[in-house]
């Protein structure tokens, strides 16, 4: 867990020297940016690049007064949801009438904090657990998506960044039955379901980290009334946990090797490979609702931001991003070709 910045993130408003010097500093972020997509197409990886489609106005219009030479930079991290993610954002800003940076892709949460917090960075898409856990320090996260979105909203204020209105979709842990199963475990359909079953229905396949965190697996047993390593009737025995790379987890649950696997509730593979979330009914997984962050003293100089986010967010669902990231990671396509065509669906921009 990454110890919260020290950083003081108070800023006055920013000039126009002050945005020429930012973007030398973005000069040589985008250097290093380059460097690590080399890196990475080098592994075999297929890196995003700062390129979208160019789109013409939808519900999302070039702002009228907007000012010659406006301009937002926007980052996001380097996995399939949040190239997605930080492609909408750079399509958003382009059809407003924005200049946009496009600093997506950037190797690790760590790196796009530094980027916002410095203030070399004007947007992002952020998750409220991942905020107030990783880069806050706290020790334990907030069920409630409301609260936890204020309570993030509120402590970064000090930091110089303002939270948008939250989406619904809710990246949290999740545990999933393959399709098939579920009428034959009792028609499960809540964590709680589970308790219900016998004990040698009651099988796992978690991830490795999942499985030792103090969030993790044996406390979420617990708030369930099971027990990890007993054999008795409100027990999961050792041998019924089978300990697993992420990346396969997703495929041994679809073929048996266990009824409940960990998941990740907006992964594209629930979709692609017929899987069930359960309901967490006792609000153990914190929560990771996404929400569009932005530079405070930016969003001052350009209130516009907040109408043309806010119209996105309630639109980016569990189930669309299931969808988005699957289009991604299964059938190969790119990111910002799936952000476009989705836009394009909504409204938010049309085709040229």
């Amino acid at each position: 867990m990454t110890r919260r910045s020290t950083r003081s993130a108070s800023r006055t408003r920013t000039t126009g020297s002050a945005r020429r010097a930012r973007a030398v500093r973005r000069g040589a972020a985008v250097v290093v940016a380059g460097a690590t997509a080399l890196v990475l197409a080098g592994c075999g990886l297929q890196p995003a690049t700062s390129f979208v489609p160019a789109a013409g106005p939808g519900s999302i219009r070039t702002i009228d007064d907007l000012p010659d030479g406006a301009h937002i930079t926007v980052t996001s991290k380097n996995f399939t949801e949040q190239l997605v993610l930080g492609k909408i954002a750079v399509l958003a800003a382009k059809a407003a009438g924005f200049d946009v940076t496009d600093e997506t892709n950037v190797p690790g949460s760590v790196a796009v904090r530094e980027l916002m917090t410095s203030h070399d960075a004007d947007m992002t898409y952020e998750y409220t657990g991942t905020a107030w856990l990783t880069y806050m320090g706290h020790t334990e996260g907030i069920p409630d998506k409301t609260e936890q979105w204020q309570a993030v909203r509120k402590e970064d204020a000090g930091n110089g960044l303002t939270w948008l209105r939250p989406a619904p979709m809710n990246n949290t842990y999740a545990f999933a039955v393959r399709n098939e199963a579920v009428k034959e475990l009792g028609d499960v359909k809540t964590l709680s379901d589970i308790t219900k079953l016998p004990v040698d229905q009651r099988t796992f396949c978690v991830e490795s980290e999942f499985n030792s965190r103090a969030d993790g697996f044996k406390p979420m047993l617990k708030k369930y009334g099971l027990e990890l390593g007993s054999s008795g009737p409100n027990g999961v025995p050792s041998g019924n946990v089978s300990i697993l790379d992420t990346g396969t987890v997703y495929t041994a649950t679809d073929r048996g090797k266990c009824n409940f696997g960990e998941v990740f509730t907006t992964d594209g593979r629930i979709k692609s490979l017929g899987l069930t979330v359960l309901d967490d009914d006792k609000g153990f997984f914190p929560a990771y609702n996404v929400a569009p962050v932005l530079d405070s003293a930016t969003l001052r100089e350009y209130p516009q931001l907040k109408g043309i986010y806010d119209q996105i967010s309630p639109k980016l669902t569990d189930p669309v991003l299931q969808e988005l990231n699957k289009q991604v990671d299964v059938e190969g396509r790119e990111p910002a070709d799936v952000a476009f065509d989705w836009m394009v669906k909504e409204g938010f921009i049309t085709k040229p």
